[in-house]
C-alpha cells in the first residue's frame, strides 16, 4: 500500500510530464520551428502569475501511450486584472489536432466562460482534424462550432492564428468576433497541392492563405509583425470591451482636457479648401478622441473605411469613418462588409457608435455590381438600423447619395447629428449634378463660354445646395459646429445618451440580407 509521500511524488511526476507531454522530442520540434510553447503563448496574453490551468492531466482513455493534454492547454487568467478564458493548441502533441479529449477540454472552457461571463481567446496552431480518431474528430469539430453560437455576442471571442490552420481548423476562428494573425501564419480550407490536383489551378501558399492575403479578403482583422505584437494587440482590444454583454467596459481617465486645446484648434484649419483634395482621416480621428488613442480594426481590408476603437471622456466607443485617401472615401462591397461586422460587434457589447463622414457615395462599376454591392451595402445599412446603442454622426465634408444615408444619417436612427461648416450634404457632387440638370443649357451656349458657364453652375450648386445649412434648416443636422469643438461636443452628446434604452422586439430575429 502506497503512502502519502509516494502519492505526492506520483502527482508531481505526472504534472511534470504534463508540462512537456512529448518530452525532449517535443522541445526539439518547437526549437526547429522557432515557436514558443502553448503555455508560453498563454503567458504572453495574461497578466504574470495569473494563469490557472484546467485539465492538464486529461488524455485519451484506454490508450496507455496517450499523451497528457491531448494537444491543447486550457485555463483562465487575468488581462489587465479582468478575467479571460484561454486555450492554446500544443503543436508537439498530435500536431495540435482535434480529438475527443481535446474537444471536451475546449467545450468545458466555453461553458465556464458562459457561466462566469468572460472573454474567450483561442490561440490556434493546429494540424486540423486528428486522422487517427476518424469521424470522432469531425464530430468534435462540429460540437465546438455549436458551442460557439451561444457565446456569440454574450462574451468577446478572439481567435489568434499563429501557425498554419487548414480545413476544419479555420471554421471555429472565422465564427469568433475577431481574428488576429502573425505575418507568418496561414489559413485556408484546402491547400495548394489539393487545389492543383482537383481543379488544375496553380496557386502559391502565400496567395492562397497567407495572413496578408486573408486580411485583404476580410477573413483576418489584424496582422501583427510577430507573436508579442499580436498578443499586445489583443490585450488592447480587450481593454476597450466589457467582459460580457451584461457589463460595461472599463473607464480610463475621464474628465481629462475639459477645455478646447491646441490640438483641437488645429482642426479648424485641417480641411483642404479644394473639395477634391485628399487628406488622411487618421489625422482627424487622433484629435477628436481621448489621448489621441485609436485602436484600428480591420486595417488591411476595405481601406476606404476606417473602423476602430477610441474613448470619449474615458469611455469606449466604436468609430466608423471614411478614408479620403482611398477611392476618395467612396463605399464599396468589401468596406460595407467590414463596417457592418464592426457595427454589430459594438452593438453586441454596448459600445456607442461615432460615425465620421466624408464620402461621395457608393463606388460605381460593373465589378461592384457583380460582387453584390447592393446586398452587401444593404447589410451595412441594416446593421446600423438594428444597433440600439447611442449613435452620433459628424459630417465633416462630403455626404452624398447613398453614402449620406448609410453613414449614420438621422433617418436611419442616429441620435445626434453634427456637421462642420465644410460639410457638403446633397444627392450628388456638384460636377455630376451640373451635368445632369444643366447639361442642355451648357450645350446650347457658345463653345467658348461652356467651361465658364459650367463652373458658374458648380459654384452656385456648392454655395446654395451642397451645404450643411439646408440640412440644418430641415432638422436633419442637429447643429453645425466649429471643428475645434468636436471632441467636447462628442462628450456632451454621449453624456446625453448615456441612459438610452430601446425596447426589444417580440420577433425571433430579423432577416439580414445575406
Amino acid at each position: 500500500m502506497t503512502n502519502t509521500a509516494e502519492k505526492l511524488a506520483d502527482l508531481r511526476k505526472r504534472l511534470e510530464l504534463a508540462q512537456e507531454p512529448a518530452g525532449e522530442a517535443g522541445v526539439a520540434k518547437r526549437a526547429k520551428k522557432g515557436i514558443p510553447s502553448a503555455r508560453d503563448r498563454i503567458g504572453m496574453l495574461v497578466d504574470p502569475g495569473t494563469f490557472v490551468e484546467i485539465g492538464a492531466l486529461v488524455r485519451k482513455p484506454g490508450d496507455p501511450e496517450a499523451l497528457y493534454g491531448d494537444g491543447v492547454v486550457t485555463g483562465h487568467g487575468l488581462v489587465d486584472g479582468r478575467p479571460v478564458a484561454v486555450f492554446s493548441h500544443d503543436q508537439t502533441v498530435y500536431g495540435g489536432s482535434v480529438g475527443e479529449m481535446f474537444g471536451r477540454k475546449v467545450t468545458h472552457l466555453m461553458e465556464y466562460a458562459a457561466r462566469v461571463g468572460c472573454p474567450v481567446v483561442g490561440i490556434n496552431d493546429s494540424g486540423g482534424a486528428r486522422v487517427q480518431e476518424a469521424v470522432t474528430s469531425l464530430a468534435w469539430y462540429a460540437e465546438l462550432g455549436r458551442r460557439q453560437e451561444p457565446l456569440s455576442g454574450l462574451v468577446p471571442q478572439v481567435s489568434m492564428i499563429l501557425g498554419k490552420c487548414a480545413g476544419g481548423a479555420v471554421y471555429a476562428p472565422i465564427n469568433t468576433d475577431v481574428v488576429v494573425a502573425t505575418e507568418e501564419a496561414y489559413m485556408f480550407v484546402t491547400g495548394p497541392k489539393v487545389i492543383r490536383e482537383v481543379t488544375g489551378e496553380d496557386v502559391s501558399l502565400e496567395e492562397l492563405g497567407g495572413a496578408h492575403s486573408q486580411a485583404e479578403y476580410g477573413n483576418i482583422h489584424h496582422v501583427a509583425e510577430d507573436e508579442p505584437a499580436a498578443f499586445e494587440w489583443v490585450r488592447r482590444y480587450l481593454g476597450f470591451l466589457p467582459t460580457s454583454c451584461t457589463e460595461r467596459p472599463p473607464v480610463v481617465n475621464p474628465g481629462m482636457e475639459p477645455e478646447v486645446t491646441s490640438s483641437d484648434r488645429e482642426l479648424d484649419a485641417i480641411m483642404p479648401d479644394s473639395d477634391n483634395a485628399g487628406y488622411d482621416m487618421h489625422d482627424i480621428l487622433l484629435r477628436i478622441f481621448d489621448d489621441g488613442d485609436f485602436h484600428e480594426f480591420g486595417a488591411s481590408a476595405g481601406r476606404n473605411v476606417i473602423t476602430g476603437f477610441a474613448r470619449v471622456d474615458g469611455r469606449s466607443v466604436g468609430v466608423v469613418a471614411n478614408q479620403p485617401m482611398v477611392y476618395a472615401g467612396a463605399l464599396d462591397a468589401r468596406a460595407s462588409d467590414k463596417a457592418a461586422h464592426f457595427v454589430r460587434i459594438c452593438d453586441a457589447y454596448g459600445l456607442p457608435l461615432v460615425f465620421v463622414v466624408d464620402t461621395p457615395g457608393f463606388l460605381p462599376g460593373v465589378e461592384q455590381e457583380k460582387i453584390g454591392v447592393i446586398k452587401r451595402g444593404g447589410r451595412f445599412l441594416f446593421s446600423f438600423v438594428e444597433a440600439s446603442v447611442p449613435k452620433v454622426t459628424v459630417v465633416i465634408r462630403k455626404a452624398y447619395g447613398g453614402g449620406y444615408a448609410v453613414m449614420g444619417c438621422k433617418q436611419l436612427g442616429a441620435d445626434v447629428n453634427l456637421a462642420w461648416p465644410t460639410a457638403r450634404i446633397a444627392v450628388m457632387g456638384a460636377e455630376s449634378a451640373v451635368s445632369l440638370i444643366g447639361g442642355k443649357q451648357i450645350a446650347a451656349a457658345p463653345e467658348d463660354r461652356r467651361a465658364a458657364i459650367r463652373q458658374q453652375m458648380i459654384d452656385f450648386y456648392n454655395a446654395t445646395m451642397a451645404t450643411p445649412w439646408v440640412a440644418a434648416e430641415r432638422g436633419y443636422v442637429d447643429a453645425v459646429i466649429e471643428p475645434s469643438a468636436t471632441r467636447l461636443e462628442l462628450r456632451k452628446a454621449l453624456r446625453l445618451l448615456a441612459d438610452k434604452k430601446v425596447a426589444p422586439s417580440p420577433r425571433k430575429h430579423h432577416l439580414l440580407p445575406l
